[in-house]
């Protein structure tokens, strides 16, 4: 004891010295990656189904009514990309070219859980399915155009975790039916009217659905009646009775492919109406024509990214624009019209031609405009314009002094509005000759708008994360 007493306290001011050399060396020692894998956007921290953990959800339980209007108001946004799915305002009303140094005429604004989900209107009312956090419940949400009072709700439990928001998908309107899709999956079907439930389906627990990592971002369909839905798992598309609720028909899915993030979009290629869905997995063609509804046409690996959100783009000659982000650039097919087999045209990495990473481009004649995404070089987040005939190299585009990011725009009376990531609403004119920013004014002191515009009776509908605004932008 004598012996370590007096070797303990000759040398116990170098203790200090040794410990941290231990650990130095275990630090410099220790490799941190030994149990990483790759990991990639969209598909990491996704669960594996299991059909005994999935929440049963009793899909629009809840109604509540507070208060009735009756509207003078005729203008309509009746789902997602408009009328003719082409994200161009047709309904002629002069609308502003700038905002005057008092900015645009706000008219109400309203809070919203976190999401990027769109409105869609009808008849002075305007539709938006909402996720209210501090009830955990997926709510379709009915206000009045004129006023942004909400005039009823029509509700259901269901637990969501945030993830760069809940909500994403816009309603559907057609005849006395409003059709909606949850995060997780719950279809809705309701009377635009008053909010009367006509049919509910999980599409989880009924086709083993793999709901994406950023929830369910995909727009639903309502085309003669029948409800559209791209499912993934035991179907790749399904087609729903609206009136009733019943399966109509199931489109074989035997390669296994997954829902994305993208919409359903109908379009003519080869003479035939066909359903264009760009899954995880590879793209397909449906049917939509009575012969043969349902039927697998074709199908396509050339086009595969691991996340895709951007819809396809019908262009011209039986051609179809394929788009996505996280480096997958976009590629052009043709789809033959004798035996639909698919040609690829032409394919681009964001710096070599059109790509975008949330938004779907706009077609205006012969014209394609799109704001390319963040990895697309010295062009990065500028709004381009290409030839239908080129997709290669931009005609002009907006120059490095005006810049936006991954929020909406749309054609309207000759301008395009276009929103910026942090509320900042823009106009600006185009034509061949190049790009002329009319105004900019900060709407929403927020971030991440990201949302699709609805515009209708010169009220424009945007959003942040958190918060809509209606705005008068009539002339």
């Amino acid at each position: 004891m004598d012996l370590l007493k007096s070797f303990i306290d000759k040398y116990y001011m170098f203790f200090p010295i040794a410990i941290l050399i231990v650990v130095f060396a275990y630090w410099f020692s220790y490799n941190p990656t030994t149990d990483l894998s790759v990991s990639l956007p969209g598909l990491d921290s996704i669960p594996a189904n299991d059909l005994s953990t999935i929440e049963k959800v009793d899909i629009g339980a809840e109604f509540k009514l507070f208060e009735e209007e009756i509207s003078t108001m005729k203008g309509e946004w009746l789902r997602f990309r408009g009328s003719h799915f082409d994200n161009i305002v047709s309904d002629n009303i002069p609308l502003i070219k700038s905002f005057g140094s008092a900015g645009p005429k706000i008219v109400w604004e309203v809070a919203l859980g976190e999401g990027h989900a769109a409105p869609v209107i009808q008849n002075g009312k305007v539709y938006l399915l909402d996720y209210l956090e501090k009830e955990k419940k997926d709510a379709l949400r009915c206000f009045s155009l004129l006023t942004g009072n909400e005039l009823w709700r029509r509700s259901y439990d269901v637990h969501i975790k945030r993830n760069h928001g809940m909500s994403r998908t816009i309603p559907v309107i057609s005849g006395n039916f409003l059709l909606t899709i949850g995060p997780l999956g719950h279809v809705m079907c309701v009377d635009p009217q008053n909010g009367d439930l006509k049919w509910t389906l999980d599409l989880v627990s009924n086709y083993d659905v793999q709901i994406p990592f950023w929830y369910t971002g995909q727009c639903p369909l309502i085309d003669n009646g029948v409800a559209i839905l791209a499912t993934g798992g035991k179907a790749i598309l399904i087609g729903v009775d609206c009136e009733s609720g019943e399966i109509l028909w199931e489109t074989p899915n035997p390669d296994s492919l997954q829902m994305s993030h993208s919409s359903v979009m109908p379009m003519t290629l080869g003479n035939k109406k066909t359903y264009v869905y760009p899954a995880i997995g590879g793209v397909v063609g449906v049917s939509a024509d009575k012969s043969d509804t349902g039927k697998l046409l074709w199908k396509t690996n050339a086009f595969d990214p691991s996340v895709i959100a951007p819809s396809p783009l019908v262009l011209k000659n039986d051609e179809v624009l394929l788009t996505a982000g996280y480096g997958a650039g976009s590629a052009r097919v043709k789809i033959d019209k004798n035996n639909y087999k698919v040609k690829v045209l032409n394919a681009y990495k964001p710096k070599d031609g059109l790509a975008s990473e949330q938004q779907t481009p706009v077609l205006i004649g012969d014209r394609v405009y799109g704001i390319l995404p963040k990895d697309a070089g010295s062009l990065r987040n500028q709004m381009a314009c290409y030839s239908v005939n080129d997709l290669n190299k931009p005609l002009w585009t907006s120059g490095k002094t005006n810049r936006f990011g991954l929020g909406p725009y749309i054609y309207a009376d000759g301008k395009f509005y276009i929103l910026s990531d942090d509320g900042t609403l823009h106009i600006a004119t185009v034509n061949d000759n190049g790009f002329k920013l009319e105004d900019s004014f900060r709407v929403i002191e927020g971030h991440d708008a990201w949302g699709p515009f609805a515009i209708a009776d010169g009220r424009l509908l945007m959003r942040d994360s958190k918060k809509m605004v209606c705005l008068n932008i009539r002339a």
